[in-house]
């Protein structure tokens, strides 16, 4: 994919940096540190297949910046994999950690393979060496290199590296927190499933709550009607859409997948379009919906909020002109290229960028990652405490108040947090923090022509006031 373009993903990253570098006060030396891969592991290993032959497999793994340790970032297992793109979205990780406050240097990793022309027992062996062969450069730890999933692994990858560098690190009291987004029974954090499609929500609403922002749109404040359209269906896509339109109240009038497109001016119920899939095995001939031409003719529809969350490079300088949407969300790594920025900027369209709008995977990630240091539960100290005030003040107002609340309110403000809630809470806390910090930059100086360069501006500002205080090289 990316080496079809006339440059390269990273060279794409690496432009959109030096546009927000003439922003910031850095010395050369220091920008041109932050823009560096410090650390790229090339890897070739034979897996024997089912059949009893022999392949080899092309990996890689990235530390693109160790301004903070660990570093982190997901594994895909894809045959687009490259260094190129591995390298690209590692620096896209140190970024995205920056302007969210998460406290890690940027990483990546991908397997060359197509997932699905494998067994679950060879992926499993190709997983469990990749691991082995991180392990024994140096590449993956608690305090080393954190991984997680990314496009075409989950749980169950994330499960079988846990155990397998365990198994190589006997006695190693933190070796859960050497790897993200496993599944709860092996230390995963609850709510790290819909993470990033609730961070891409809390983003978007964010902004649609900003009037100036909305003013210079065209559109009203708020979520409420908006009308979305989401390319892609996998967890990301379906998540935002279940967010957008069952909290938000907005109307999901398109989606999209490999297979093809589908729209219905009346709103589309993302769970019964999934259950559509299941059973015939396309998002195609819905009822209700009409079939389009191809899956990118979604990307053109009008709409007021379009939601690429597929693969990069999705929407260029040949399909830009063609976009109508009034708000562009990046749930994708990379989904628009910088001739597509240029585009969306003449037409008045605003683009709210991947490097953070993304980030709720990682946000999440991170706390998984403290929930494993910890070693315990979020919520666990405080659940019942918090529960047992709460029904003493309530009693106490009852009483003075000669007033009864209703059982359904009783029942809010009885709650307890669980851990899904402490990490929703955080997650919520984290993108509109950021969201306000990149606004402000925005805001702050008139040169500055779009979101993802305020967004570049202020990552490079917390990457830069890291190396200047570590004294350029730590």
């Amino acid at each position: 994919m990316s080496s079809q373009n006339e440059y390269s993903f990273f060279q794409s990253v690496e432009k959109s940096f030096d546009k927000a570098a003439k922003f910031t006060k850095w010395d050369s030396g220091i920008l041109e540190q932050i823009k560096a891969c410090n650390g790229i592991l090339r890897l070739r290993y034979p897996v024997k297949r089912d059949d009893g032959s022999i392949e080899v497999i092309e990996a890689y793994r990235v530390q693109h910046s160790q301004h903070k340790t660990p570093c982190k970032g997901g594994i895909r297992f894809s045959e687009e994999v490259n260094q190129d793109e591995v390298m690209a979205l590692a620096a896209l990780m140190t970024y995205k950690c920056a302007i969210v406050n998460v406290p890690f240097g940027g990483g990546k990793g991908g397997i060359k393979i197509n997932p699905k022309e494998y067994s679950v027992y060879e992926l499993e062996k190709i997983t469990r060496r990749y691991t082995s062969e991180l392990v024994k450069k140096n590449f993956i730890g608690p305090g080393i290199d954190v991984p997680a999933p990314d496009y075409g692994t989950g749980e169950r990858e994330m499960a079988w590296i846990v155990d397998t560098y365990a198994s190589l690190k006997p006695g190693e009291i933190d070796a859960t927190g050497c790897v993200t987004g496993k599944p709860v029974s092996q230390g995963g954090v609850r709510g790290r499933k819909e993470a990033t499609g609730l961070g891409v929500f809390f983003g978007i609403r964010e902004v649609c709550n900003m009037p100036e922002v909305m003013s210079d749109l065209g559109l009203t404040t708020g979520l409420a009607d908006k009308t979305v359209v989401i390319q892609g269906l996998g967890n990301v896509g379906y998540h935002c859409a279940k967010f957008f339109s069952e909290i938000g109240g907005s109307k999901i009038i398109a989606l999209a997948e490999y297979e093809g497109a589908i729209t219905n001016p009346n709103g589309l119920d993302v769970d019964a379009v999934v259950a559509h899939r299941k059973k015939t095995g396309s998002i195609l001939n819905f009822p209700g919906a009409t079939n389009l031409a191809k899956n990118t003719d979604a990307l053109e529809l009008q709409c007021d909020i379009l939601i690429p969350a597929a693969l990069e490079n999705v929407i260029n300088g040949e399909n830009a002109p063609r976009v109508q949407a009034k708000i562009v969300g990046e749930a994708a790594n990379g989904p628009c290229t910088p001739e597509a920025d240029e585009i969306f900027l003449k037409k008045g369209i605003l683009c709210v960028p991947d490097m953070y709008l993304n980030a709720g995977g990682v946000t999440v990630s991170y706390f998984e990652w403290l929930k494993n240091l910890s070693h315990v539960r979020y919520g666990r100290m405080e659940k019942r405490f918090t529960e047992n005030l709460n029904m003493n003040i309530l009693d106490q107002m009852e009483n003075l108040t000669g007033k009864n609340v209703s059982d359904k309110a009783r029942k809010v403000i009885l709650h307890g947090p669980d851990e899904v809630d402490l990490v929703h809470s955080g997650l919520e806390e984290t993108m509109i923090t950021a969201t306000r910090e990149i606004m402000d930059i925005w805001k702050s100086n008139k040169e500055i022509p779009d979101m993802r360069t305020a967004a570049y501006v202020c990552a490079i500002n917390k990457v830069g006031t890291s190396y200047a205080e570590l004294g350029i090289f730590p």
